[in-house]
């Protein structure tokens, strides 16, 4: 007995040539069945499933009427690929998603022809597409064989400048080239700026049927059935205007807006555009984030990201929390110090929930700014605010900091401006794997002269810091913590500043020293209990601070210890780095002391639990009691040489 739906013709489906063999209502049925085995996927694994739901007609249509995986579909970002995935001969594990050893949340060239490009950061199919199109034309000759390149691109990734470079760039080129704007009004959150209400206005009012174009002889190019007189190429013509005007100026033919859940409309246009198309075209369809599924239609986010859940109530199953999640311990501590101090401002790129700023923009709408996916943009805008008397917090993912590097040195660092950034996911993050872990701000951020690196141990230490970055005006400061629960420890009524550059003893030992940067401390801690059974008492060390460092409790680390051990949820070039050049440029390797850096491993990690990942870079509390072991067995070594 099986409560998997029924889905009579989406089990003869094996590959997208078996969609190009049925009939237009036959690719109707199937969208509707490739929407109930979605929903009946993601229910038992959690993810990303307002975005698929809203593609299910478009992933259908594209996979009938071009050829994949010669014709290359990209995917921005990726979220809405479920759809595509089962289609692409990979159903059989589609309810492995974003599980250890099965099928990743997003596109990955690894997993399948079909995935001609890997995503998960927005804004980068339209760049992707030129390249292969511009391949194709220069004679290249990849398995399999180049035809055409189609990107589809959400509205919200279209605040993102690296679309536009794009699109200005393909228009210069004048090569064949197809974009899909899937236009939902929705990224995560609701999108924002100016191209949002300028899509707004290209359709408001007006019924999906009306078609607009700027192309020359825009009847002409309409879909043989529609110039016969169907009833709905009469409305279409009826009701035609101008439109479209952003996209003709950057050399993009346009088409649009049309409804991207009626196969009615898809097919026929899809079909013209594959056979009549030169030059870039773009495709505008207007389409519902959750379409289909009344719980992620209603809700706020249209489902964006849900974890396990029923199918019929949509009631999602999560664990009850035993601590506060760093995120909600920031947006509160935020919200404790912009009470007292109205200069206080917020700034996210399209993340309000994620980074826990839906609160702030409650309390303070005026204070809290979410510039888009923008995060270039959104590190100098906070670079101006904080040159004309304000103090910004730039609430950005470490991974997607990660975009704005170049802002972050330019025009913040070099500048010495005190922008406040606030990077949460930091380390590793589980389901969504290497795309989105926070390996590298460390290291970026240390390097940079005059910045104030700092990583929370404990909910707790988060409180801290955000009052401590409040209170800093001498340059840019950085406090990073990860995502999930917090340690479950005894929270202040409200953070108080830290010294700047001065770490804190947790417990005193003797031979060896472990220093820890960050929020694998609470591993140490169990690593301690361990090594305790065994008779080995180290000294546990919390630095706080990457940079400055605490150099005179480093040095007295290593002068008391026989060995000295730091550890980081972070890649090699960070916090380690800084304390082996402290160490060396003083002189304590010349006596003899041993020293290990515990960091991340030089590879991507792929998706599992964070548990599971940390295993995978020896970063748990047994690996820490190994390298202890490990380091003081060399120790003895020595001394019998």
């Amino acid at each position: 007995m099986t409560d998997r739906p029924e889905t009579p013709l989406l089990d003869r489906i094996s590959s997208p040539a078996d969609l190009r063999r049925l009939s237009d209502g036959e690719l109707r049925r199937l969208a509707g069945e490739l929407r109930t085995e979605t929903i009946s996927a993601v229910s038992q694994t959690g993810g990303h499933l307002g975005a698929g739901l809203g593609v299910v007609e478009l992933t259908v249509a594209l996979h009938a009427v071009f050829d994949t995986p010669k014709d290359r579909l990209i995917w921005d970002v990726s979220h809405q690929c479920y759809p595509h995935k089962i289609l692409t001969g990979r159903r059989d594990r589609i309810r492995t998603l974003r599980q250890k050893d099965g099928l990743s949340g997003f596109t990955k060239r690894s997993e399948s022809d079909f995935d001609p490009f890997g995503a998960a950061h927005s804004s980068t199919s339209i760049s992707a597409a030129l390249g292969f199109a511009t391949a194709r034309d220069l004679g290249a000759t990849p398995e399999p064989a180049l035809g055409d390149a189609i990107a589809v691109i959400g509205d919200g990734a279209l605040s993102a400048g690296m679309a536009y470079e794009a699109m200005n760039n393909a228009g210069h080129l004048g090569k064949r080239l197809i974009v899909i704007l899937n236009d939902n009004e929705m990224s995560i959150a609701p999108p924002v700026g100016a191209m949002s209400s300028y899509l707004s206005r290209l359709y408001a009012g007006a019924p999906f049927q009306e078609f607009k174009s700027m192309a020359k002889g825009a009847v002409s190019f309409l879909p043989p059935p529609f110039q016969e007189g169907a009833r709905r190429a009469k409305d279409l013509l009826k009701h035609m205007t101008v439109g479209g005007t952003l996209f003709e100026a950057l050399g993009f033919s346009y088409v649009g807006p049309i409804d991207g859940h009626d196969m009615d409309q898809l097919l026929p246009v899809l079909r013209t555009v594959k056979d009549r198309a030169h030059g870039p075209i773009l495709i505008h369809a207007i389409t519902r984030k959750g379409k289909g599924y009344a719980p992620a239609e209603e809700a706020a986010d249209r489902g964006h990201g849900v974890s396990k859940f029923d199918v019929v109530t949509g009631e999602q199953k999560k664990a009850a929390s035993n601590a506060p999640s760093y995120t909600k311990v920031f947006a509160r501590s935020l919200l404790q110090e912009a009470a007292d101090d109205d200069r206080i401002c917020a700034v996210t790129a399209a993340m309000p929930d994620g980074t826990g700023l839906d609160l702030f923009a409650e309390r303070y709408p005026s204070r809290c700014f979410d510039v888009g996916i923008a995060e270039q943009h959104g590190v100098t805008f906070c670079a101006g605010l904080a040159a004309g008397g304000m103090k910004p917090f730039a609430a950005i993912y470490s991974t997607f900091l990660q975009r704005g590097y170049d802002q972050v040195v330019h025009d913040v660092a070099i500048q010495r401006l005190p922008v406040r950034f606030a990077i949460d996911r930091a380390g590793l993050v589980g389901a969504d794997g290497a795309t989105h872990a926070g390996a590298f701000d460390v290291a970026y951020l240390s390097n940079l002269p005059g910045f104030t690196v700092m990583a929370a141990a404990d909910e707790a230490e988060l409180a801290h810091m955000v009052a401590t970055a409040a209170a800093h005006d001498d340059g840019p400061i950085a406090f990073r913590f990860p995502r999930g629960e917090g340690a479950g420890v005894e929270m202040p009524e409200r953070g108080v500043p830290l010294e700047i550059g001065k770490g804190r003893i947790i417990s005193e030992g003797r031979d060896v020293a472990i220093l820890s940067f960050g929020a694998r401390l609470s591993e140490v801690r169990r690593a301690e209990e361990a090594l305790g059974a065994r008779g080995i008492r180290p000294t546990v060390a919390d630095a706080r601070f990457a940079k400055p460092l605490d150099r005179e409790m480093i040095l007295d680390l290593a002068a008391r210890h026989e060995a000295l051990i730091t550890i980081e949820e972070g890649a090699v070039g960070g916090f380690g780095s800084h304390v082996a050049q402290l160490l060396a440029e003083e002189g304590v390797f010349d006596t003899g002391l041993r020293f290990r850096s515990m960091v991340l491993p030089d590879t991507f990690i792929d998706q599992a639990s964070p548990q599971d990942m940390y295993a995978v870079a020896r970063l748990n509390a047994e690996d820490i009691e190994a390298k202890v072991m490990s380091v003081l067995e060399s120790g003895v070594r020595d001394k019998r040489a």
